[in-house]
């Protein structure tokens, strides 16, 4: 079949429910009617009427966090160190370290929307998924997670929307040679909101962010705010999601795409 690409990835936008109010990006707009005077800081003398049509340039200035868009987090935002149970903890990964290769590999959707906001995925309910959707994971297999919280977008109740991927199920995916992960949802794990109500409850530290936390355990990277899940299948594509360079970053950007190419899918079998 033809290449066929689908965008996984959302807007970064003003005036849109992605992130709690404090970590909203922001975005100035500069348009061709206004920047004529920094085009002729350039050019002394220069007048406005002097540009075709009289018209600048666009420019966006952005306030932005590195985990703001659909970003890529890498294992230095989980915890200082990875991999103690690979045989010795190591200084985590930043960003910018992240191995290319692990950023487009085949993908493999997870169907979790029927599971409740705040849910913490088990081991054994992705071990039930994989065998519903007959496949068996592969080294370094891109999984993502579609949740209820990627039909939430935009709503005022989508960071505390989806099911969460708790640490024996990433645990379960690490095991078993995957490096790169993702979610539509607003965290890798359960909303704050609901692990708040079980921390309160219980005082049990662990319970926080503790899918992100198996990084420590085995480094792994994990996207974030991903969309349009739903169009994927189980299998048969490939995801691309390489990040933006930031030195010594916890995350970067990325434009996420799945891509259907035959061609391509048996370079890999």
């Amino acid at each position: 079949m033809p290449r066929k690409f689908i965008d996984l990835s959302i807007y970064l936008e003003n005036d849109v429910i992605s992130d709690p109010p404090a970590f909203a990006p922001k975005i100035e707009y500069l348009t061709h009617e206004t920047t004529a005077p920094q085009i002729a800081s350039f050019f002394p003398g220069l007048q406005k009427g002097d540009l075709p049509d009289g018209e600048g340039w666009a420019v966006e200035f952005i306030q932005l966090s590195t985990h703001n868009g659909t970003h890529l987090d890498a294992p230095y935002h989980f915890h200082s160190t990875m991999n103690q149970a690979l045989g010795e903890k190591e200084r985590a990964s930043t960003i910018d370290e992240v191995p290319l290769e692990w950023c487009f590999q085949p993908g493999v959707k997870l169907d979790f929307r029927h599971f409740a906001d705040g849910y913490v995925v088990t081991a054994a309910d992705v071990e039930a998924e994989l065998k519903r959707i007959g496949h068996n994971l592969s080294p370094l297999e891109i999984v993502v997670v579609n949740t209820r919280a990627g039909s939430r977008y935009g709503h005022s109740d989508f960071v505390a929307s989806g099911c969460g991927m708790g640490y024996e199920a990433t645990m379960y995916l690490l095991e078993r040679g995957v490096r790169l992960t993702g979610t539509d949802a607003w965290s890798w794990d359960a909303p704050f909101v609901h692990t708040a109500e079980k921390y309160l409850a219980t005082q049990d530290a662990s319970l926080i962010w503790e899918g992100h936390k198996a990084g420590r355990d085995i480094g792994y990277c994990h996207l974030e705010k991903l969309h349009n899940l739903e169009a994927l299948p189980p299998t048969g594509f490939y995801i691309s999601c390489f990040p933006h360079k930031i030195r010594g970053a916890s995350a970067g950007w990325t434009r996420a795409v799945a891509i259907f190419d035959d061609a391509l899918m048996a370079s890999a079998s």
